[in-house]
């Protein structure tokens, strides 16, 4: 578990784009029972997470398309969320950061890690508008 004084602003990126923070597996079946899409960015304190997977996910949201909703769990800090947005997940295995396009509580969209890793914060974007004009 990190300290809430590390993530928070980690955190803040992603609420002050418009985000929601989800902290409970309550929370995330709420989310995921609503109508229409709904991104989940799973959020992390790792260096890819910072430097293309948070301004990547944003900087989507400049796309003619978007999700109706947008929420975020922590991995490492807000376990029970993050565990309950996994289940929704699979079959895909856990990872952090990770970003999932639901369209009425249906999985059709994962960027895994290894979507992440090693590329750029457009391309992530790019990859995301690409799912949202199809879903959205």
């Amino acid at each position: 578990m990190y300290p809430e004084e590390l993530v928070k602003p980690m955190r803040d990126q992603l609420i002050n784009a418009g985000f929601e923070a989800l902290y409970t597996a309550e929370d995330v079946d709420n989310a995921l029972a609503k109508e229409g899409t709904t991104l989940v960015m799973v959020n992390s304190v790792c260096g890819c997470a910072a430097g293309t997977a948070r301004p990547g996910a944003i900087a989507s949201l400049g796309a003619d398309k978007t999700p109706t909703h947008l929420t975020t769990v922590f991995a490492g800090v807000e376990k029970e969320s993050t565990a309950k947005a996994r289940e929704y997940m699979i079959p895909f295995p856990p990872s952090s950061p990770a970003i999932a396009l639901f369209k009425d509580g249906n999985l059709v969209h994962m960027l895994e890690r290894h979507h992440i890793e090693g590329r750029s914060a457009e391309a992530i974007a790019q990859n995301l508008a690409a799912a949202y004009d199809e879903f959205c």
